[in-house]
C-alpha cells in the first residue's frame, strides 16, 4: 500500500467518480493533481435530505438550468456550499411560504437551514437566533420524526460552537436516516469539536461505507479530507479536496473547496500553489470570503504587505469575521504600526463580544486575544472552562499557550502536549500547535525538545505568523548557544 507522509498506509480511495465494470477511472484525481495546486476543509457542513442522482430519458430534451433558489434549496438540503445571492433568494421565498403555511414543518426547517448557511458565508451572526426560531417551529409542528429540523438543530449548534448540542441532535438525526449521507458530516464535526476524533473516525467510516449520488460525493469527499487533516494525512487529505473541487456542481461548491486546497497549500507553507487556488477560488465566486482571506496571508507572506493589507481589508468587508480581524491587527503589530494594530483588537473584541449575544461560543477566541493582547489570566480563566466544555485540541494549545503568558509553564506543557501529540488529539500538522510548544520548553529549559519543535514548526510552515514566525527563529539564536538538554520521553 501506498505510505503518507507519516509512514501510515493510505486509508482509501477518492470518491471522484464511480469506477465502472472493468473501467476503472483513476485517471480523474492525476489529471487534477497535474492541474491543480495542492489547502481547512470546507465550512460547517448544512444537511437535512439526500440528492437523488437524475434519471435521464435520452429522448427527452435537457431540463433547464435551475434558477437562484433551487439552486440554494439543493445546496442547504444536501450539505454543499451555497452562493449568497441564492441564500437570500431561498430565504426571501421560504419566509413567504411559512407566512403561508404556517404548520408546514418542512417549510420551517429549511428556512432555519437557510439561515445557518447565510451565516456562515457573512459572519452575521443575527441570523441564528432566527435560526433558531425556525427550527423550533418546525419541530412544533412535527414533533416525531422531523429529521430535517434535527439536521438543521445541529447546523446551527455547530456554528454556535456548541458542540455537545451538536452531538445530541446529530445523533438523533442520524438515528432516522442512517443510510442517508447528509446525516453523518455535521456529526463528524460535533465530534470533533468536543475531541473525540475517535468518534469522528467511525462515524467517517460509515459514511464512506455508504453509496452516494456522483453529485454528492465531492461533499463526502471535503469532509474525509477535514478529518485526514486532523490525523495528519497531509497528502491523504489534499487528494480528497482537490478531486472535490474538480468534481463539484456549481462554481460556489468549486469554489469553496478550492479555497480548501488553497488552505492546505498555506498550511504547508506551499505559497505559489495557495495563491493559484484562491485566485481560482475568488474567480468562481467572488463573494468566496475565505478565499480572500487565504489571498491576504499568503501575500503578507511573501512579503507583499501593502497588497495583504488591502485583501484583509476586502475579505473583512465581505465577511467582518473576529478571527480574521485579529489576525489583521497582528500583521499591523509585526509592522509596528500600534496605532492600527490596537483598533484592530478593539475591534476583534467587539465583533466577538456581538457574535457571543448571538449565542456564539467565543471563548476560544477571546481566550487568544487575552493570552496575547490583553490579560493572560483572563485568558486562563475562559480557556479552562472552555476545555471542560469541549476539549478539542485548538482548546488545548490555546489553553496551554495562555497558561505559559501567565507564567504557568509547567502546567502549560501538558496542554500544549495534548495538543501536538497524536496519541492524545487528532494528530494535525500545525505550525502554531509546535511553536507554542517549543516556547513553553524553551522556558523549561528543555532545549532539546524546544528546538525540534521550534525547527518543526518552520519546517511545516516557514511564514505560519508575522509575528511569532520570527519569533522563533529568533529563540532558535538564542539556542544555538545553549548545551541541549534531554529529549522527553514522548519525543523519543
Amino acid at each position: 500500500m501506498a505510505k503518507r507522509e507519516n509512514g501510515d498506509a493510505r486509508p482509501g480511495t477518492s470518491l471522484a467518480a464511480e469506477p465502472p465494470p472493468h473501467h476503472p477511472r483513476r485517471w480523474l484525481r492525476r489529471t487534477l493533481l497535474a492541474v491543480a495546486a495542492a489547502g481547512a476543509a470546507a465550512g460547517v457542513t448544512l444537511t437535512l435530505l439526500p440528492r437523488e442522482a437524475p434519471q435521464l430519458d435520452p429522448h427527452r430534451s435537457p431540463a433547464p438550468a435551475p434558477g437562484p433558489q433551487a439552486r440554494a434549496l439543493a445546496a442547504v438540503t444536501t450539505g454543499v456550499p451555497a452562493a449568497l445571492p441564492d441564500l437570500t433568494a431561498l430565504i426571501t421565498r421560504q419566509e413567504s411560504a411559512v407566512r403561508a403555511r404556517p404548520a408546514d414543518a418542512r417549510a420551517w426547517a429549511v428556512l432555519g437551514a437557510a439561515y445557518v448557511a447565510r451565516a456562515n458565508r457573512t459572519a452575521d451572526a443575527s441570523d441564528l437566533p432566527r435560526a433558531q426560531r425556525a427550527l423550533g417551529t418546525s419541530l412544533k409542528a412535527r414533533a416525531t420524526k422531523n429529521s430535517e429540523a434535527l439536521a438543521g438543530l445541529t447546523a446551527l449548534a455547530n456554528a454556535r460552537r456548541d458542540f455537545a448540542a451538536a452531538k445530541r441532535y446529530g445523533e438523533q438525526a442520524l438515528k432516522l436516516t442512517p443510510k442517508r449521507w447528509p446525516a453523518y458530516p455535521p456529526l463528524i464535526d460535533a465530534y470533533t469539536g468536543l475531541g473525540d476524533y475517535t468518534a469522528a473516525r467511525k462515524t467517517l467510516d460509515k459514511l464512506m461505507a455508504l453509496r452516494t449520488a456522483p453529485a454528492d460525493r465531492p461533499a463526502v469527499m471535503a469532509r474525509a479530507s477535514a478529518v485526514y487533516r486532523d490525523r495528519g494525512w497531509r497528502e491523504d487529505a489534499m487528494a480528497q479536496l482537490t478531486d472535490a473541487a474538480v468534481a463539484a456542481g456549481t462554481p460556489a461548491e468549486q469554489a469553496a473547496y478550492r479555497a480548501g486546497v488553497g488552505q492546505l497549500a498555506w498550511e504547508r507553507g506551499e505559497l505559489t500553489d495557495a495563491l493559484d487556488q484562491f485566485a481560482e477560488a475568488l474567480r468562481l465566486d467572488p463573494a468566496e470570503a475565505t478565499a480572500g482571506v487565504g489571498r491576504a496571508r499568503a501575500l503578507a507572506a511573501r512579503g507583499r504587505t501593502a497588497d495583504a493589507l488591502t485583501a484583509y481589508r476586502e475579505a473583512l468587508a465581505k465577511r467582518p469575521d473576529a478571527d480574521v480581524t485579529l489576525e489583521l491587527a497582528e500583521l499591523y503589530e509585526s509592522l509596528n504600526r500600534t496605532r492600527d494594530a490596537e483598533a484592530q483588537y478593539a475591534l476583534a473584541r467587539k465583533r466577538a463580544e456581538k457574535s457571543a449575544s448571538d449565542g456564539v461560543d467565543q471563548d476560544l477566541l477571546l481566550g487568544r486575544l487575552e493570552a496575547d493582547h490583553g490579560d493572560p489570566q483572563e485568558a486562563v480563566t475562559r480557556l479552562r472552562a472552555e476545555y471542560k466544555r469541549q476539549p478539542g485540541v485548538e482548546v488545548a494549545d490555546a489553553l496551554g499557550w495562555a497558561l505559559h503568558r501567565a507564567g504557568e509553564d509547567k502546567e502549560a506543557l501538558k496542554y500544549a502536549t495534548a495538543a501536538t501529540d497524536r496519541t492524545k488529539g487528532g494528530g494535525v500538522r500545525s505550525a502554531l500547535h509546535d511553536f507554542h510548544r517549543g516556547m513553553i520548553e524553551y522556558e523549561l529549559k528543555r532545549y532539546g525538545s524546544a528546538r525540534l519543535q521550534l525547527e518543526d514548526a518552520l519546517m511545516v510552515n516557514p511564514a505560519f505568523s508575522p509575528l511569532w514566525a520570527p519569533e522563533a527563529r529568533a529563540t532558535l539564536q538564542k539556542m544555538s548557544q545553549v548545551s541541549d538538554g534531554p529529549l522527553p520521553s514522548d519525543m523519543l
